[in-house]
């Protein structure tokens, strides 16, 4: 299993952050993209590494043209010798329309023409195949020679792609290198009962099989060194489910866990701009309700059993010692040597 780290904040930071996670092992390097370009990033991570993979986590793809971010993949894929993974994600209409100024249409069937796009680009630069995309949202007819780059000398990039809803998780089966459920408001349950199903079904369709697919790990997850912290831990979630649950977008894994009047209340607080009461309007029990607990040392078992879709994973743990420092480093060998069998159990093609 691959395991993953991210890094963020200013781009300096970012350098220095993505040269610590290649010396301790980690096997991925994510940004995320909030108040600052994850492309850039990406881009700078690049240039300071040498073997780790390079994922956006996510880039957001409606206020960029495919073109635009065709260009930015293939020079970064370049620049780190194949080891870039574009995660797309379509963000929420109001963010596209009003913080992006951009437009916002249905985000699965856009964001299949999206990725489409992209890859009929890619092969333009790659094999002079003659520009011929012609989609309900976005075209491609037309290449210059001023402005190809030439092909590359190394596979295409990936392309990853995040999901909430059963729509986008199709896609992702049809289309995706890269399965990435959003982390930040996702069940176990939610998971098996919404999400893979909907991927498996987008694999079939496009003749596709789980093992064409690479897919994180996912779920709200509280690992603990002493049961003792579980309950801080899970104070300290509340604001992550605040934030999401006051998007309706992301209401169908509070409904499915009977959590509706919650999604409704955080709704409310937010277009009230009443954000500091979000977080204390969470009880303990919607966190206990969507996640599941594991010692620290038992994870690697734990991934074995409820996550054996899996082949990427987060991870980080406490140091406080230097014989922290070393449990923790076991425990990175111990997840990295995993060999899941990275097929869902009940869904198998």
């Amino acid at each position: 299993m691959k395991l993953a780290t991210g890094i963020g904040g200013w781009p300096k930071q970012a350098i220095e952050a993505a040269r610590n996670a290649e010396r301790e092992g980690a096997d991925i390097v994510t940004c995320g993209e909030l108040a600052h370009d994850s492309m850039l990033v990406m881009a700078l991570a690049a240039s300071a590494t040498e073997r780790v993979e390079l994922q956006t986590s996510v880039t957001i793809a409606f206020p960029r043209s495919p073109m635009v971010l065709a260009m930015e993949a293939w020079d970064i894929q370049h620049l780190s010798g194949g080891r870039f993974s574009l995660g797309l994600g379509s963000q929420v209409k109001g963010h596209n329309e009003r913080r992006f100024g951009g437009t916002w249409s249905p985000p699965a069937p856009r964001m299949r023409e999206y990725i489409d796009m992209m890859r009929a680009i890619w092969d333009s630069w790659q094999h002079h195949t003659r520009p011929n995309f012609v989609g309900k949202h976005y075209q491609y007819t037309l290449m210059s020679p001023n402005f190809d780059p030439g092909p590359l000398d190394v596979p295409y990039p990936k392309i990853g792609l995040a999901m909430v809803g059963p729509g986008m998780a199709r896609v992702g089966g049809e289309r995706a290198d890269v399965i990435m459920p959003h982390g930040g408001i996702m069940s176990d349950r939610y998971m098996r009962e919404v999400l893979l199903p909907a991927v498996r079904s987008g694999l079939q369709s496009a003749g596709r099989n789980w093992s064409d697919v690479e897919i994180a790990a996912t779920g709200y997850l509280i690992p603990y060194e002493d049961e003792r912290e579980i309950e801080s831990r899970m104070l300290s979630m509340r604001q992550a489910l605040s934030f999401y649950g006051s998007t309706r977008t992301y209401h169908k894994v509070l409904e499915l866990h009977g959590l509706e009047e919650l999604g409704q209340k955080l709704h409310s607080l937010s277009l009230q701009g009443r954000w500091d009461e979000m977080r204390d309007a969470v009880p303990l029990d919607a966190i206990a309700e969507l996640s599941q607990t594991c010692r620290y040392d038992d994870l690697p078992e734990f991934l074995m059993k409820h996550r054996e879709y899996a082949s990427r994973f987060s991870f980080s743990m406490p140091v406080r010692s230097e014989e922290d420092r070393q449990r923790a480093a076991e425990l990175r060998r111990r997840i990295q040597q995993l060999e899941t069998p990275r097929v869902p159990r009940g869904l198998e093609l």
